[in-house]
């Protein structure tokens, strides 16, 4: 197994990917290739004393900027990181990709360069987080700001395998993001979604509200990326906005700071479980090989928990499955986009 990552992908580029590599490679034995320009690396690494042990280097002198527009990948950018470790998961020179650069060229690469499955219409972003149950997957967090129905059935028969193979929930309960249970409810998108998803073979319950997602209404929630994407971007303000008002709570007064040190587990657990960098990654579901998108803002944390969800990507074929899945309903037969 090797995996793939774009060493110049993220704000903290390229001194945590590399410590999160590093990091990945002592402690999963995962061998790694960078790709990005091969004297900064070395640089940086020497610099910071970081072991490259298990890393092998693939010189890409470019890096496309996040404000870019995506589709540059392929002309102007096509010597970036983000292009050649695409390109190299393409020629097979690697099992899974790992980047924290720009989204929309992800998606690009993962879409263009990688290519999707057969039949896939759109590849999705599928996004972990936490609710009360332990956790949901969301997809489409952002890819596809526009969907058609047949793409929310993909999505949801995606979710299901993800869930099911990485998670490890059996039979993963996969519900419609929707302003109402009924199935009438919403616009023609969710009204004639529902009734593919419910012809699609998977445990599909039905519409569920925004307010129960978070309180464990399903397993996987399935929207286009246009609502998927301002779910996301909500619930990361809330937790940010918790975990500030939990911290000027507990140091109001000696009382309080007195409480926090008797619930210093429980709080610790608390903000793990909302500790993004947990999850390493959201999985673009639909391509052909497993492209990881990490956080923009990750750590050396985020990067190998990042490396460690490829890995187990690759370890249970996620990929093969989907494709295995799609192909059992006649999916493979339609025609790509």
């Amino acid at each position: 197994m090797n995996i793939i990552v774009d060493a110049f992908g993220g704000d903290n580029a390229p001194l945590a990917v590399l410590e999160g590599c590093a990091q990945a490679a002592a402690e999963l034995g995962a061998p790694i290739t960078l790709v990005g320009d091969r004297a900064r690396i070395e640089s940086a690494a020497a610099e910071h004393n970081i072991a490259m042990t298990g890393l092998e280097i693939v010189h890409a002198p470019d890096v496309i900027p996040v404000e870019e527009d995506p589709v540059k990948l392929r002309g102007e950018y096509k010597n970036s990181s983000m292009a050649v470790g695409c390109q190299l998961l393409a020629d097979g020179k690697g099992d899974a990709f790992v980047t924290a650069g720009s989204t929309g060229a992800a998606v690009v690469g993962a879409s263009v360069l990688v290519k999707r499955l057969k039949g896939i219409k759109r590849c999705a972003i599928a996004t972990v987080i936490p609710n009360s149950a332990g956790l949901y997957l969301l997809l489409d967090a952002g890819a596809n700001s526009e969907c058609r129905p047949e793409m929310l059935k993909q999505f949801g028969v995606m979710g299901s395998v993800y869930m099911e193979r990485i998670q490890g929930i059996k039979n993963p309960r996969v519900g419609m993001v929707n302003i109402g249970t009924e199935d009438n409810k919403g616009t023609d998108l969710q009204i004639e979604a529902n009734k593919l998803l419910r012809g699609a073979g998977i445990n599909f319950i039905g519409n569920v509200e925004a307010r129960e997602v978070p309180l464990g209404g399903c397993d996987v929630a399935v929207c286009d990326g246009f609502t998927g994407n301002v779910i996301l971007k909500l619930t990361e303000g809330l937790a940010k906005m918790f975990t500030g008002e939990l911290k000027s709570m507990f140091m109001a007064s000696a009382a309080t700071k007195v409480g926090a040190l008797l619930l210093k587990n429980q709080v610790a657990g608390f903000k793990k479980k909302l500790d993004s960098s947990e999850h390493g990654g959201a999985l673009l579901l639909g391509a052909r090989r497993p492209v990881i998108k990490a956080h923009g803002n990750s750590d050396a944390k985020a990067i190998k928990n990042a490396v460690r969800q490829a890995m187990r990507c690759v370890q249970e074929d996620v990929v093969g499955e989907i494709a295995r899945s799609l192909a059992a309903q006649g999916a493979g037969d339609e025609p790509e986009e």
